[in-house]
Formats: structure tokens, sequence, C-alpha cells
């Protein structure tokens, strides 16, 4: 069973202009404070903030947790961000309390308090914050912060997923997937793993690419698997470069190429996903097949490590 966790990273921190996923502060042409923030100048963006959160501004109070939890112009200071994000959040800004909620699930500048985050997190959901809405449908699975309730995650879940939210697409497909607050539906599941894979979400790619391989809740359509799998080979999944590694291995949607084959193994089993008939293939390789393999895959990851 997947596990759902609460998540800083679908957040995004383009303050001069909007949360991607959250709700709408000040623009940069409404506040001097996001303008110098947007130009890289996070002290004045800092002394600006402060002057215009005394004058009761709670987009500013915001801006100034930015800049004190991200250490930006300033010493990295995890109490001061608190300390703006929770005036912000008690003037009603969704992502103050978004950001605050965040500090709290996981205990940092503050004490940890699942409840208290749940709490926040519902507030900026109800002001439209993505990211909000995702984190309070994982509290509701988890039933940690308030009592289970898959229904009601499922319907937060879903609120995210439609105003796309990549993981929360994700995520209501695995809940549709084993019938989690929703009836278990093999065809939403595969519709919403496929808009997450659509957007660029690795573990979506990959897990939509089995479904399309296997006919779970979608045409079988292996060719668009490979693409797939390939996309998120690339991108350093190991899973995903097993499964590829398996295609070259046994001509399936690909063209049988044993030195491809080799070359993925290797990579996908440095990453974790061992796979024995695959080990059996590395084996039946030439001395000089095993070289051009191993090659292979030195140079994709001096590639990566070069981008």
């Amino acid at each position: 069973m997947r596990v759902f966790r609460v998540r800083a990273a679908v957040m995004t921190a383009a303050f001069a202009c909007a949360h991607a996923l959250g709700a709408t502060p000040a623009s940069a042409t409404e506040s001097p404070s996001y303008t110098a923030y947007s130009e890289g100048r996070y002290l004045t963006a800092l002394k600006l903030a402060e002057e215009e959160a005394a004058k009761g501004s709670k987009e500013a109070f915001t801006l100034m947790g930015e800049i004190y939890s991200e250490g930006l112009g300033v010493a990295q200071d995890y109490g001061k961000a608190a300390d703006a994000y929770a005036k912000g959040a008690d003037l009603g800004d969704a992502n103050a309390q978004f950001s605050l909620g965040l500090m709290v699930a996981d205990g940092i500048g503050v004490k940890k308090d699942l409840r208290i985050a749940a709490d926040l997190f519902e507030k900026s959901a109800q002001s439209g914050n993505l990211a909000a809405e995702y984190n309070l449908a994982v509290i509701l699975l988890n039933g940690r912060g308030r009592p289970t309730d898959e229904a009601k995650a499922a319907e937060w879940m879903q609120k995210a997923a439609e105003a796309g939210n990549p993981q929360a697409q994700y995520d209501l497909g695995a809940l549709y997937q084993f019938g989690r607050g929703v009836p278990l539906d093999k065809a939403k599941a595969a519709e919403w793993t496929g808009r997450a894979a659509d957007a660029g979400l690795v573990d979506a790619q990959v897990e939509y690419g089995v479904m399309l391989f296997k006919g779970n809740g979608v045409a079988v359509d292996e060719a668009k698997a490979a693409k797939l799998f390939r996309l998120a080979a690339e991108q350093g999944n190991p899973v995903a470069q097993n499964r590829l590694a398996r295609l070259y291995a046994n001509g399936v949607a690909l063209k049988a190429d044993p030195i491809q084959a080799a070359k993925w193994h290797l990579l996908a089993r440095a990453g974790g996903a061992s796979d024995f008939s695959l080990d059996i293939v590395l084996s039946k390789l030439t001395k000089e097949q095993r070289a051009e393999a191993e090659k292979a895959a030195e140079d994709w990851r001096n590639g990566r490590l070069s981008e």
C-alpha cells in the first residue's frame, strides 16, 4: 500500500507573482517588498515587508517568513520565520497558513503538533490553496492530527487534483486503485495516474507505464509504456530503468539490444532494483559487450553529473 505523506515540495516559492499551487499573494506591481524580492534584493525586500507588515499587510508577514525560512540575505532563522508566518496566518493569508502548517507538522521552528497543522491546512485549503488541500487530504487519510476519514480525504484530494496538482492526481489514482474513500475503479485510477504522468511526475510515469503495459484500466499500449519507462529511466528512477532493461532484453516494444539491456540493468541495480533474470543476460555477454555496456552506463552517470 502506498504511503501518503505531507509534502512541502508541492508549493512553489515564486512569491513575486503568485503561488502556482497556492492562493495568490500580493503581486510585484502591488507591493514594493515583493518587487524587491523578485529582483533578488532580499534585504531591501525584508525592510519593505517590515514596513508593510506594520501597516497590517498579511502578505508582507508571509514574505518575511519566506525570507527567514530560506535564509535569503539573512541568517536562516526558523523561529523568526514561524513567528512571521503565524502573524500572516492570523490575518488570514492562505500561504502563511500553509507554510506555518508545514513547519508545525515537522516541528521546525515550533513544537510539532499535527492537530494544529491540520487546522492550518484546513483554513488554507478553504481559501483554495492546492498544496493545503493535498496535505489536508493526507492527514485525513493517515489519521494523524485528525481522525481518519477516507471519504473526506478523497474529496480534498479530488479538489487538488482537478485544479492541477500532479501529486494529488497521482495519489487520487491510488485511492481509486485501492478503493479508499471512493469506489474501486481501475479506469479512473488509470485516468488520474495518466494525468500525473503527463504532468511529468516520475513515479506516475512508471506506474502508468505498467498500467499501459498490462492493460489495467486502460487499453494496452506497449509503445507508449516504453516511452514512459524511458522518460522516468532518464530521470534516474531505478524501477523504470529495470523495466526498460527488460524491454531491451526481450525485444518487447523495442528492438532487442543486449548492450542497452545491460546498461540499464547496471544502472537499475546500482539504484537498488535487482533482477536475477537480467543478471543472467549480463552473464552471457562477451567480454567486449560487457565493457561496452559498462561504459554506456558510466557515460550516462557522467552526463547526469554534468547537467
